[in-house]
């Protein structure tokens, strides 16, 4: 298993966007993150379970967190315009996006998919990382050293029968995320790349295989040396890259790893 072990003030003076951060591998992000330094710009559709999450983390890291609801199931671009305009004006510049927040919509063949689940799937785990990335950008490449973060899947990258607009999302994601890093790596400093984290112990996982013994299944803080690494200088050439949690060896990246 990967270890990384940086140092304690790694993310000082830093910015970091995480979607998704009121439960399971966002909320974990979030913690792991504001214990390095990061000042943090927490999204969720939860008003009260961010707050619960504000607490938390101010009472040790004080002055540290920024938290905005939002529901991606009905935001539409003004509203991604306001976010950006609010980050900008409390915000200097942006040093990263950790791009979690996602649904599994319906578990049925696509002959049976309705429609209204297939267009909410699309809409949050592809149409809401697209929409948010675009208009935050420009504070991104304000940043010296800006890093974006997509959550993947292994659905996302060989089809399986019965994921739906889940797999499809993610193969989608992917694609966003390859054209992106394409655009920019020659543009701006801003660096790019997805990451399936595999089996976790999450609210999702447990949907999605609701006959698995949970706790077979390790918690978010297993992934977060890795997350901690691909926003360390170590990574700085990490780009474009799909990865994942279970097969990452630094080693695969020789530019990058000292």
């Amino acid at each position: 298993m990967f270890t990384f072990n940086p140092p304690h003030n790694m993310l000082k003076n830093k910015n970091i966007l995480i979607t998704g951060a009121s439960d399971g591998i966002g909320k974990c992000c979030a913690e792991t993150f504001a214990s390095y330094g990061a000042t943090l710009v927490l999204l969720g559709r939860s008003q009260e379970k961010l707050e619960k999450l504000y607490d938390s983390i101010e009472q040790k890291y004080p002055n540290k967190v920024i938290i905005q609801p939002l529901n991606f199931e009905s935001a539409v671009e003004a509203d991604y315009k306001v976010l950006a305009d609010s980050i900008s004006d409390q915000l200097s510049s942006l040093d990263g996006i950790i791009h979690n927040a996602g649904i599994l919509g319906a578990r049925s063949p696509i002959e049976f998919y309705s429609a209204e689940d297939w267009n909410k799937t699309i809409q949050v785990n592809v149409s809401a990382p697209f929409l948010l990335t675009k208009v935050l950008l420009e504070c991104l490449k304000e940043s010296a050293d800006a890093r974006v973060l997509f959550t993947s899947s292994s659905v996302g990258r060989k089809g399986k029968a019965n994921w739906g607009g889940y797999a499809v999302s993610k193969f989608a994601l992917e694609g966003f995320m390859q054209t992106l890093a394409d655009e920019l790596k020659n543009t701006s400093k801003v660096k790019i790349n997805s990451i399936n984290p595999g089996g976790i112990r999450t609210a999702m996982r447990r949907a999605a295989y609701p006959a698995e013994n949970p706790d077979s299944q390790p918690e978010p803080k297993v992934l977060m040396p890795l997350y901690l690494y691909l926003f360390s200088k170590e990574a700085a050439n990490i780009h474009g890259e799909t990865l994942s949690f279970q097969d990452f060896n630094p080693l695969d990246y020789p530019h990058s790893y000292k």
